[in-house]
């Protein structure tokens, strides 16, 4: 099945040189069109478009008015700035065909990938299950539960984990932390998803931002 990529902006899903990108056609002639940062313009004559989310609904690009039944959400998981993972969320909205929700599946499946389906919820289902568990380990370690080592020691080797959640966190950026747990505390108010100490200072101390009395 053929696809087109449109990008106004750099994919964090499959950013510049991934094997991806290389099988990608024109639009005109594709089956599947994935739009990264591009205008969504409907099209019931594609198989699929995909529209790459980063924390916000697909319903904030399409409406909530408006069915179609051939458009899906998807974000392959990345944790910060580290490389994408082989884990693609693809968001099903209420109207979405099987048959869409197949050709997309099928998609990233031919190109090596895992793909896992969602409802459209803000943070979808890594983030929420996640992000309270580092939000957790960084207020322990304010708290002087234990180390950094030992935390993430305690982690690895007791719940099987192949790496600690303060160094996973600390290795994909606080200030990029800070912005994915206050979008999810913005939208839900849930008190675990509040960003910590530490991602606060990273936020107001990141390039281009000014510290604030706040």
């Amino acid at each position: 099945m053929s696809y087109a990529m449109i990008q106004d902006r750099p994919s964090r899903s499959f950013p510049e040189g991934d094997a991806f990108l290389k099988d990608a056609v024109a639009a005109d002639g594709a089956d599947i069109v994935i739009l990264s940062g591009a205008a969504f313009v409907a099209d019931a004559g594609k198989t699929a478009i995909l529209i790459e989310l980063g924390n916000e609904s697909l319903a904030e690009h399409i409406g909530d008015d408006v069915q179609h039944d051939n458009v899906l959400g998807f974000a392959r998981y990345r944790n910060g700035d580290d490389a994408p993972s082989q884990l693609v969320e693809l968001v099903r909205p209420a109207a979405a065909s099987n048959a869409a929700v197949d050709a997309a599946t099928a998609l990233f499946v031919q190109a090596g990938l895992e793909v896992v389906v969602s409802a459209d919820q803000i943070g979808r289902i890594i983030n929420r299950l996640a992000l309270p568990k580092y939000n957790a380990a960084l207020r322990f370690l304010d708290e002087g539960l234990a180390t950094q080592a030992d935390m993430d020691l305690t982690c690895k080797l007791g719940l099987g984990y192949a790496d600690g959640p303060i160094e996973r966190v600390l290795r994909g950026g606080l200030a990029r932390h800070y912005d994915v747990t206050k979008a999810l505390f913005d939208t839900y108010g849930t008190p675990s998803y509040a960003p910590p100490r530490r991602a606060v200072v990273a936020h107001h101390r990141a390039p281009g931002e000014t510290p604030t009395d706040s």
